[in-house]
């Protein structure tokens, strides 16, 4: 039987072409998002849209979808809401934080039932959320965010060690993605493609029981906190 892999936000950007990646190494996908697109449709893998992570009943459609166990969930689905200390609103770090800081604890929540020995659960976050990396402010609520979610990440790391669950927390880096172009108007630098590579090669050959809990990026480096 092929291992079952669940990717969130999934319909465009790193998402889709880590469930493309994904289906390539033999997973059976199950690919989240609030609506699919067209791309994501003629991928080949089971789509359950209508999933709104930033809702604490957004995962009732992923939760309602699963069945089975689960060896691989992937916490994709981000936002990102550029500010400044002139224009930050505690409007916009809230909706942040419910995407990227509540969003993978929903997530994890939804299926940790199909979660079983062997598993591992991945958070794609940012060195953004890095303390010991910031050394040029700004973006207030994506960092404030990103940092919870590596809390989270860290936390759960612990916790499901006994379970034997690991828990990886990923870094995919400056990609060329929509996100990227509409808020900082660049082109990043990695294709979509090129990113899912290295983070499935991170997932598969250093993400054990051993060194669950760390803080990577893409390239295989550990990040600081």
């Amino acid at each position: 039987m092929a291992p079952v892999s669940i990717v969130t936000g999934a319909s465009r950007g790193i998402g889709l072409a880590l469930c493309r990646k994904l289906k390539s190494q033999g997973y059976s996908v199950i690919a989240t998002c609030r609506k699919p697109t067209p791309e994501l449709e003629q991928l080949g893998v089971r789509v359950v849209q209508g999933v709104d992570v930033a809702r604490d009943d957004g995962c009732a459609p992923l939760a309602a979808a699963v069945s089975g166990p689960v060896d691989l969930l992937v916490c994709n689905a981000g936002l990102l809401a550029e500010d400044s200390l002139d224009d930050v609103s505690t409007e916009g770090v809230l909706k942040q934080f419910e995407v990227n800081s509540l969003g993978p604890l929903r997530t994890y929540l939804s299926v940790k039932g199909h979660l079983g020995k062997g598993a591992k659960v991945v958070i794609i976050t940012s060195r953004m959320g890095s303390i010991a990396d910031n050394t040029s402010g700004g973006d207030y609520g994506y960092r404030m965010s990103k940092a919870a979610v590596n809390m989270l990440g860290k936390s759960l790391a612990l916790d499901l060690k006994k379970d034997g669950i690991a828990v990886g927390l990923l870094h995919p880096g400056m990609v060329k993605t929509e996100m990227i172009r509409q808020y900082w108007g660049s082109s990043g630098i990695a294709e979509p493609e090129q990113a899912a590579e290295d983070l499935v090669h991170v997932i598969d050959s250093k993400l054990t029981l051993e060194t669950s809990g760390s803080f990577w990026h893409r390239s295989g480096q550990e990040l600081p906190w």
